[in-house]
């Protein structure tokens, strides 16, 4: 690589490593962990290349993205951040950011990211969009595991094209709040949001009410495999001649539409002009990582609503970690709100959440209809669903190393707590050297404490 890059990060050990790296690969490499000297060394038309954190002590990397490509059109910046949100997606692409990694990031594919950034012949942006109108700060769609942040991505892609989208996943998943997301957070948000049934697409004027009223804004059809045969052929006129002020189409579905096509339960055509984009919700069991992280949303939001304030133990966690969820996130909220309301103390135990979920004993339902499955097995249907969430396009590179920390990381956690905490114990059981074992906890920054073994 051959270019300056400019790198703005709080974090010593990160502008650190980030130097020695670009430093080696032939780059020159100004490190700081002030936006304001950032701002100077932009203004003063230093750096090819701008690496930058979100959350900075003297402000907020993404608002200062208007300001760099206003002084320097054509900079590429990459965004790094450990706040790994939706809303960090969706506003590094309105920034117009050359680019966004969720943190912990792999350092090979930033590296190659900045390689390319380096020899993109940028154009100048087009003229700066309009006054963005008011809108919520935060969308209540919650979660950092790898396949929530795939889908954040792909939600930031699609937001302001006018491709028909479809939202699958099962019941209780969010599909109707990312569509609803997807409308609020557009370039559509002040024009209605309409739900069509069946009933409005079966009547004789029904579609043409239904075009007046959402007047060029969003129409969502829900569980569109549902709808009888006449609500379908009518809805597939509407998308062939929607008129003046064409909506944007969205439908959601809970069954596997290719199967319903084959079936004779969904049109042929219907299915290819809705699914312009596909946008797969995963399951809650797909990312227990998440639990513990929605289950605190949800004690915060009771707790607004007048519910005592509660906290949840580790071993309610566990509980919460191991249990099937069926109902997905919609039945972990339901289950929440009743800990919040009958819990016997500000804890939350794990007596409080086997009383409302049942004792967690022996093979969860999570996994007792895999248990035949190999664990080689389990890994390539993740896998393939990962794949799957990122649609025509191939995943990020790096996805060797990254798949490595996944697996990594929760295999030492695990045989941290089974050995009780005793790091020699871990390594014996792990099979690997004790200094081994130390450096990859400091690594992957796992929180090494002294407790029980779980039984």
């Amino acid at each position: 690589m051959d270019g300056t890059v400019l790198v703005a990060d709080d974090d010593r050990t990160i502008r650190t490593v980030l130097t020695q790296a670009l430093t080696r690969a032939g780059c020159k490499v100004h490190a700081t962990s002030s936006l304001t000297t950032l701002m100077r060394w932009v203004g003063e038309g230093k750096g090819d290349v701008v690496i930058s954190d979100v959350m900075m002590p003297d402000g907020n990397g993404l608002e200062m993205l208007p300001k760099i490509q206003s002084d320097r059109p054509g900079l590429p910046v990459i965004v790094i951040s450990a706040q790994n949100t939706i809303m960090t997606a969706i506003k590094a692409e309105e920034a117009e950011a050359y680019d966004y990694l969720p943190k912990p990031f792999d350092l090979p594919e930033l590296m190659k990211r900045t390689a390319k950034a380096l020899a993109a012949k940028r154009v100048a942006p087009a003229a700066a969009k309009a006054e963005a109108h008011e809108r919520p700060e935060e969308l209540p769609l919650i979660g950092r595991s790898e396949v929530m942040q795939a889908l954040y991505r792909l939600i930031a892609r699609v937001m302001n094209t006018d491709l028909p989208l479809l939202i699958t996943g099962e019941s209780g998943t969010g599909k109707s709040l990312i569509a609803q997301a997807i409308h609020d957070f557009s370039d559509r948000r002040t024009l209605p949001f309409v739900h069509a049934d069946a009933a409005a697409l079966i009547e004789l004027e029904g579609p043409s009410r239904l075009l007046a009223q959402v007047k060029g804004g969003t129409l969502v059809i829900d569980e569109l495999a549902d709808l009888p045969e006449e609500a379908q052929a009518r809805l597939v006129r509407m998308m062939d001649v929607p008129g003046d002020h064409a909506p944007r189409f969205i439908a959601s579905s809970q069954k596997d539409l290719a199967a319903a096509m084959e079936g004779g339960g969904l049109r042929q055509d219907l299915y290819y002009r809705i699914c312009g984009s596909e946008l797969h919700v995963p399951a809650l069991r797909e990312r227990v990582e998440d639990i513990p992280l929605l289950a605190e949303h949800f004690l915060i939001r009771a707790e607004n609503e007048g519910a005592p304030h509660r906290e949840l133990s580790e071993s309610a966690r566990e509980v919460l970690r191991r249990f099937a969820w069926p109902g997905n996130v919609r039945q972990l909220e339901n289950t929440v709100r009743r800990l919040a309301l009958t819990a016997r103390s500000e804890e939350i135990t794990q007596a409080d959440a086997e009383a409302v979920l049942g004792p967690q004993t022996g093979p969860q339902p999570a996994v007792a209809g895999l248990a035949n499955e190999k664990l080689s097995e389990a890994v390539g249907r993740h896998l393939q669903r990962y794949f799957d969430l990122h649609g025509d396009m191939l995943p990020p590179p790096g996805l060797y190393m990254r798949l490595l920390r996944e697996v990594e990381t929760p295999l030492i956690e695990i045989a941290l707590t089974a050995t009780g905490g005793n790091q020699a114990k871990c390594a014996e059981l792990l099979g690997i050297n004790r200094n081994t074992l130390r450096k990859k906890i400091t690594d992957l920054d796992i929180e090494v404490t002294r407790r029980r073994k779980l039984m």
